[in-house]
Formats: C-alpha cells, sequence, structure tokens
C-alpha cells in the first residue's frame, strides 16, 4: 500500500516588470520580479484519484500574479508575497498554504550629467533581493528575506592562521591575503499574526534590508578579518541588534580564492608575500562558510 507524503504545486518563474509612474515629480520607478506560487491543501485526489476539481489551474496561479500586481503595490515584496500568499488561502477553501517566492532584480536609476534621469535605470550586478513567504491558514504568515549575488572583493585586511594543522594539512598561514565572496544572507522575521500586521510593519522591511546591506558591506570594508567564520558572525550579532523583529540571521559565504603567482622563473621577478601583486583568480574548488545567529535565551532571574 502506498499513499500521498505531501504535495504541493503552481506556477513558477512568473516574470513581472512594473512601472511606477510619479506625474506630480515626473519621474518613474520600476520593478522587476521573478514570482513563484505554490499552493497546498486537499488536493490530494487530484494525485491519486486524477480528480482535477480540486486543482487551480497554473494558468488561473500566473494570471492572479498579474493582476495582484497591477491592483495592489509591489514594495515591499514582503507586503505583496503576504497579499498574494494570502488572496489565495481565503478565495480558495481547500487551499490551506501558500508559499510565495520573489526575486527582486537590481535595476538602478542612471545618473547623466551628474542628475538621476527620471526615467532610466541599469543593471549594474546580478545581485537579488529575495522573499520567501509562507501564509499558513490559522497560523500566520512566516517571512525570510535576504540578499543574494553581492560579490565583494578587499585586496588586504584579511588573515588565516593558527588553525588545525596535522598530516593533511599544506596551507600556509597566512597575515594578509585577498578576501572575495558571494554573499548570501537572510534573515527570518518573528511570525505575523495575519496580513494587518504585516502591512502595520511595511517600513521595517525596506529598512531592515538597507540596514542589513550596509552592515554586511561595511562589516567586510572594516574587520580585519581573522577568518570568514569570525566575520560573518559580527555582521550577523549586528544585524539583530538592529532589527528587533527577526529571530535569525544566516550567511553562507564562499571563499572565492586568488592564488599568489610564483614568477621567479622569470629573471628572479618577485611576487610572493609582499612582492604579491598579480593572482591567478580560482574557479573551483573553494570554501564555503555557513552560519546561522539567533537571538541568546534571556537569563532566568535568580
Amino acid at each position: 500500500m502506498s499513499a500521498l507524503a505531501a504535495a504541493r504545486y503552481g506556477k513558477d518563474n512568473v516574470r513581472v516588470l512594473k512601472v511606477m509612474r510619479d506625474e506630480k515629480a515626473g519621474t518613474q520607478t520600476v520593478v522587476e520580479m521573478t514570482v513563484c506560487v505554490l499552493l497546498e491543501g486537499d488536493i490530494e485526489t487530484s494525485y491519486t484519484k486524477a480528480d482535477n476539481s480540486v486543482i487551480v489551474a497554473t494558468d488561473s496561479i500566473k494570471n492572479t500574479i498579474y493582476i495582484t500586481a497591477k491592483q495592489q503595490p509591489v514594495t515591499t515584496p514582503e507586503v505583496f508575497g503576504s497579499i498574494l500568499g494570502s488572496h489565495f488561502v481565503e478565495k480558495y477553501s481547500h487551499i490551506h498554504a501558500a508559499h510565495v517566492n520573489i526575486v527582486t532584480h537590481r535595476w538602478v536609476r542612471m545618473n547623466i550629467d551628474g542628475k538621476p534621469h527620471p526615467h532610466s535605470f541599469l543593471k549594474d550586478s546580478p545581485e537579488t533581493r529575495n522573499v520567501q513567504v509562507d501564509v499558513i491558514e490559522g497560523k500566520g504568515i512566516d517571512i525570510n528575506s535576504s540578499i543574494k549575488g553581492l560579490t565583494v572583493l578587499k585586496s588586504t585586511g584579511s588573515q588565516f592562521w593558527g588553525f588545525l594543522r596535522d598530516e593533511f594539512t599544506t596551507l600556509k598561514e597566512t597575515w594578509d591575503r585577498i578576501l572575495s565572496t558571494d554573499v548570501a544572507a537572510n534573515w527570518q522575521w518573528r511570525r505575523f499574526g495575519g496580513l494587518s500586521e504585516v502591512k502595520a510593519n511595511v517600513a521595517k522591511f525596506d529598512a531592515t534590508w538597507e540596514a542589513a546591506r550596509a552592515i554586511t558591506l561595511k562589516t567586510f570594508a572594516e574587520d580585519v578579518s581573522a577568518s570568514v567564520q569570525a566575520t560573518m558572525y559580527k555582521m550577523g550579532e549586528q544585524i539583530l541588534a538592529v532589527a528587533p523583529l527577526l529571530d535569525t540571521v544566516e550567511y553562507e559565504l564562499p571563499n572565492n580564492h586568488f592564488f599568489e603567482i610564483d614568477l621567479s622563473w622569470h629573471k628572479g621577478t618577485k611576487n610572493t608575500g609582499k612582492d604579491a601583486e598579480v593572482y591567478a583568480p580560482q574557479s573551483n574548488p573553494n570554501g564555503l562558510i555557513k552560519c546561522t545567529v539567533g537571538r541568546a535565551a534571556p537569563k532566568a532571574k535568580l
């Protein structure tokens, strides 16, 4: 005997661009998103008995995304995702959970002759702002916000020494190295009771994203890094300190290596240690370091 253990379905890779026009100011703003919506509920018979009557067609889900983007604000993505997810749970009595993932692509306003252009933009990096919104009937709304694809590098201010050494170790200790990574950071909000509570905190979503990004960049640049581990922990604890509605902050940082090239074979050219100027960027293998920083449990009163 077999039984359906879990199921969800929906529409993925729905690409949306919304143009918002401020006629009074004479400016326009664009937001580009890639949206995925997956539904859960009393849908098992569509799998086990070929009963399509319980399926909200994925084409209908796609159309709902477009219509909601027209009728509702798409900023912040946390609020837009909550509006979308709540719609499906409230409209269809047999749908009990909606999972909405939104990837917001980075468009920045052009500066022309030293002035921001009213309607022209450029994509300056593959960085994205992402959210995962889970609307669960009878429980509330869970939101996870994240930064992906933010590539950073500093040419000094990074060390790595004092690590465990044994018969497998060939890596040399260093007190000065290049440090580069592709930042993937996410922060988990405490559970919201419903859509009204999400909307009541709309200002906090942008403010926290801006703070998390700024803290990440500032700490990366200024910290004399003993290791990727130590630096990423400092980032996480600072974000928790400025955003009381967060439960956890998580980082995933690959260590993108740049190796010195020994050029001594060519007329004694010095290009290692303090003389290193030319490096060979490495694609793989690479280090991968992860951590989740949460709030410490309060100390018990004596």
